[in-house]
């Protein structure tokens, strides 16, 4: 009966032994959520440490089409100007709206860095927030690459997107360049300000 009791008690210490592991096992291990009626998915959380969806991630469409920023921000946006990105600005005076607020389908005229005889042109597709857009533009890397999707942060003192930071693809984080902007040129109306 002794030996029997010894059996019983160890069986027991077995079993608790067990279930504790099992359970220790659980706890590391996020367990599936079921049985919950999925509702509508919460907006993104936009800041400037996670500037897009990640169901839309920026990307470089096609790496090899070599072709440069004017001729891809022309056919875009329908903006019919011509001539290096760095006259841009001037030319589309009296032809176009032009303003310092970015809205969708617009081009974002930069001005090079360090070099006044270079520029670039690329188009708005959304506006995040206050100060972050997103833009396709082409030649962004030199190497006549499409680009989709690319955040830019306005980080002019005043937010009227005069200086901006645009995301490095190839990298996934904030470029360390500041580019001037020159301002947006809209194929249409340009936006007015909220104030």
């Amino acid at each position: 009966m002794v030996g029997c009791t010894v059996i019983r008690q160890r069986l027991r210490a077995l079993g608790a032994a067990f279930v504790c592991a099992a359970v220790a096992a659980c706890a590391a291990t996020p367990a599936p959520v079921i049985g919950v009626a999925a509702g509508p998915a919460a907006p993104p959380a936009w800041s400037s440490d996670f500037p897009f969806s990640p169901e839309a991630p920026p990307r470089i469409l096609d790496s090899g089409s070599r072709l440069q920023c004017v001729p891809y921000a022309r056919r875009v946006s329908g903006v019919e100007i011509y001539g290096n990105a760095n006259t841009w600005w001037v030319q589309a005076a009296g032809r176009y709206p032009r303003s310092s607020l970015p809205a969708p389908g617009a081009v974002m005229v930069t001005k090079g860095y360090r070099d006044a005889s270079r520029g670039h042109v690329a188009v708005v597709t959304e506006v995040v927030t206050s100060r972050i857009v997103r833009v396709d533009h082409a030649n962004w890397l030199n190497q006549g690459e499409i680009s989709v999707g690319v955040p830019v942060m306005d980080v002019s003192p005043t937010n009227d997107w005069s200086q901006v930071r645009v995301w490095h693809v190839p990298g996934g984080h904030w470029g360390g360049r500041v580019y001037e902007v020159e301002g947006f040129i809209h194929a249409f109306a340009a936006p007015t300000s909220s104030s």
